[in-house]
């Protein structure tokens, strides 16, 4: 039986992956906790022995008909991004997949009402929000595999926890797998605009593009520390106000893998909360409890498969 022994919300900004020099020459000569928080959690979590495959919940994939998992044997290339491929360019990667893992998550999608296709198609693009953080937390550990899952974006919350339990029930179908989830994303995600941008890349949170975002994404991370996230969820309504990226699905989906209200993992924070061009960064990494990710806390309610959002909406 597999089990998910580890679990982060992780920011995934270009800015990670541009030389040091240039990242401290938009950040006022400092270097951005973002980086030196990445480097800490593979030292003190990703080198570790304890795990053999992580699954990136990736907000810049978006699929239209049905969840997509990542079904290769191996993926191995060079990107570039078609967003911004002056800062990444033609990044080497390298690592293994899970072919079975992928299956078998697939396999739960009807039990939870959803729908999930496992992709070994070598052409199936990448996108950064995966890459970057291979860079920082994979790279050179050639043992373990990676495997990516797109958010949806016909979908709406509910979707997305349902995601969430079919993952949570292909891992544990899968024997000896010891799992960790990566929700790879922002907090609240507004851009300034092209002609005020430049003014704004310090990773300072002063820059945040509003005052309101910041506070919300603040409150937000509080929560995580306290293990709280049945307030995160119970508060979606008021936390979509301020745009998070992909409507935070990507943490949605790892919410729906943890057992939603009744996970009270704290998280731990790595690095400071910053400034991306106006978007809110944050690193939360969650210990499995040793009573499990469902401790006791309102046993885990389910959301009402009715509640729809707008999937269009600005930030997604």
């Amino acid at each position: 039986m597999g089990e998910i022994v580890g679990a982060g919300l992780l920011a995934h900004v270009p800015t990670i992956v541009l030389p040091e020099a240039t990242r401290r020459e938009l950040n006022e000569g400092r270097e951005i906790t973002l980086v030196t928080g990445l480097q800490q959690l593979r030292r003190e979590v990703f080198e570790r022995e304890d795990y053999d495959t992580v699954v990136v919940l990736d907000s810049h994939w978006a699929t239209t008909v049905e969840f997509v998992v990542t079904a290769q044997d191996r993926r191995a290339g060079l990107f570039t991004s078609e967003e911004l491929p002056r800062g990444m360019s033609r990044m080497p990667y390298d690592y293994p997949g899970d072919p079975e893992l992928a299956a078998n998550i697939a396999e739960f999608a009807e039990k939870h009402g959803t729908w999930i296709t496992a992709v070994d198609d070598a052409y199936l693009p990448v996108y950064y929000a995966t890459i970057n953080l291979w860079k920082y937390l994979g790279e050179g550990l050639p043992d373990k595999r990676w495997v990516t899952i797109g958010v949806c974006q016909t979908g709406d919350m509910e979707d997305h926890l349902r995601l969430g339990r079919a993952l949570a029930d292909g891992i544990a179908a899968t024997p000896g797998r010891r799992v960790l989830l990566i929700a790879s994303g922002a907090l609240s995600h507004t851009f300034w605009p092209l002609r005020e941008l430049r003014d704004h890349e310090s990773s300072d949170t002063r820059h945040i593009f509003t005052p309101q975002a910041r506070e919300a994404d603040l409150q937000r991370i509080e929560w995580f520390r306290q293990g709280r996230h049945d307030r995160v969820l119970d508060t979606m309504d008021e936390f979509w106000r301020f745009k998070p990226e992909a409507r935070f699905f990507h943490y949605l989906m790892m919410a729906g893998a943890l057992g939603e209200q009744a996970c009270t993992a704290p998280g731990r924070q790595y690095g400071e909360y910053e400034n991306s061009i106006g978007t809110g960064q944050v690193h939360l990494w969650f210990d499995r409890p040793a009573a499990g990710w469902t401790a006791p806390r309102g046993g885990g309610v389910r959301h009402d498969p009715h509640h729809h959002v707008d999937p269009h909406g600005e930030g997604f």
